[in-house]
């Protein structure tokens, strides 16, 4: 088993320090007293459809009981730090945008392949002087969609498959796997994973420990046959690189989902459909694994870092909210909530209209307008301005489930993180989502009930959004009272 909670390395906090100090300098001295160090200071732009969830505290969990349902009360209190949050749950058309970089590196990759052409144009291996640089893809240079010669049809065709049954041409979605590497930073900060023994022991009634501690690392590569490999390491630690995790996960949606989750149900329209045709773009994105949703936020930071054109440039990474940051944001901070808006009822009672997508009734998916999901941000947002956080998809959360979750993590931005190990039991890779769905009753979409699902489950009615850590706290921010 290991414990481990990962997040992106971009630069380390001594590294920005020191561009700090040399960017700004020291301040003019005053009759030698120490002023202090200046630091440059910006003002972070508002990430594309995301809305700032100001720092904030309050009672997570159940509050009251319920013998109908079983409920007996666990609130307690926490605090979490600003961030930013997608305003809706990600749609079809953003995860598509995914999925086609991935179809797109690989045609370049094969473009670039001796095997089909070898157009050298499609990868950089040298700078500007000539000199050697990293192999990578040049995204600058455009895939010959309309009129390739042979070679190059040869390499566009290779990411499709014909129907052997239909005759449909289609993308064929088990060769669309992303690799990416993230650095466990948490774990290479504890005090006992330092790499100078000396370090990790500050008693000094102790002795020095003689012995490396055991670290376990997860490592992934694909085979000449093209079949991936994922392992779980565990040795001595030896340098930084243990903390460096690769996973190569296939990034295409379950389609199939919708079959598979309602046993006797004639849902075969959404299997060809709901994913690949444009009249559900902007609907969530569902039968996406937790590990899919993870590999997304990994692409989606990358994505922004190459965008802003600078080698080394830090971005505060895209990720999936913690579940005491699901909560937070769901309920707007307000204690007494139990749904995203106020009260105990899931309609208006002035005019009869649902303030969320979900199964009102024994039977009837479509009293409130809808049978399967809607079209994000159908239904008003809360007062933090977040759509769909109660009904539409259960949404991912980072945490990790267990039955005694809620005492394990502590009160200051509270998250219990396992990632579990491929030999580890099945019950070890739960993780938490919350919000109902479309296919939930009332009660199973309030905003202070806990579930979870195993994460390489691929769910028709589980989706997800990211959130990113505000950087810094802007003046001015209004905060909650």
């Amino acid at each position: 088993m290991k414990h481990l909670t990962y997040i992106l390395l971009g630069t380390t906090a001594l590294a920005a320090l020191a561009t700090a100090s040399c960017a700004t300098g020291s301040r003019s001295s005053a009759g030698g007293e120490v002023t202090g160090v200046g630091g440059s200071a910006w003002a972070e732009p508002t990430p594309y459809g995301m809305v700032l969830v100001d720092r904030g505290s309050m009672k997570v969990g159940v509050s009251k009981p319920d013998s109908a349902w079983n409920l007996t009360p666990d609130a307690r209190g926490i605090s979490v730090d600003g961030f930013w949050m997608d305003e809706t749950e990600v749609t079809n058309g953003k995860y598509k945008q995914f999925v086609f970089w991935v179809r797109d590196s690989i045609i370049r990759e094969r473009l670039a392949d001796p095997a089909y052409g070898g157009n050298e144009d499609f990868k950089i291996e040298e700078d500007r002087e000539g000199n050697p640089v990293t192999p990578h893809l040049n995204w600058s240079k455009p895939i010959p969609w309309r009129n390739p010669n042979e070679d190059e049809q040869r390499a566009i065709e290779s990411v499709y498959r014909t129907n052997p049954i239909t005759g449909v041409r289609e993308l064929d979605g088990t060769q669309l796997n992303y690799r990416y590497e993230i650095y466990n930073h948490t774990e290479a900060a504890r005090r006992r994973n330092r790499l100078d023994p000396r370090r990790r022991v500050y008693n000094t009634d102790r002795p020095v420990p003689t012995e490396q501690p055991t670290i376990s690392k997860d490592t992934a590569f694909i085979t000449d046959e093209g079949e991936v490999i994922r392992q779980t390491i565990t040795r001595p630690l030896q340098s930084d690189y243990d903390f460096l995790n690769t996973y190569i996960v296939n990034v295409y949606p379950d389609t199939t989902a919708w079959v598979n989750d309602f046993e006797n149900s004639y849902n075969e329209p959404y299997v060809r459909m709901y994913f690949s045709h444009g009249g559900y773009t902007d609907y969530p994105v569902v039968g996406v694994s937790w590990e899919q949703a993870n590999a997304f936020a990994n692409w989606r930071t990358d994505f922004l870092r190459r965008s802003l054109g600078r080698d080394g440039i830090y971005v505060e990474p895209y990720r999936l909210p913690t579940e005491a940051e699901w909560e937070y944001a769901a309920r707007a901070g307000v204690d007494e909530n139990i749904y995203p808006w106020d009260g105990d009822l899931t309609l208006s009672e002035d005019k009869g209209c649902f303030y969320a997508n979900f199964k009102p009734g024994e039977g009837n998916f479509v009293r409130d307008g809808h049978v399967i999901t809607s079209r994000v941000g159908t239904y008003a947002p809360n007062d933090f301005g977040l759509y769909d956080m109660a009904g539409n998809v259960s949404e991912w959360t980072s945490t990790a489930f267990t039955e005694s979750v809620s005492r394990l993590t502590n009160d200051l931005n509270p998250e219990y993180r396992y990632d579990a190990a491929l030999e580890d039991p099945y019950k070890m890779k739960r993780k938490i989502v919350r919000g109902g769905s479309w296919k939930d009753v009332a009660h199973n979409i309030r905003s202070d009930l806990r579930m979870w699902e195993y994460q390489n489950e691929q769910r028709s009615y589980i989706g997800f959004r990211c959130v990113r850590t505000q950087i810094g706290f802007a003046r001015g921010n209004k905060q909650k009272r």
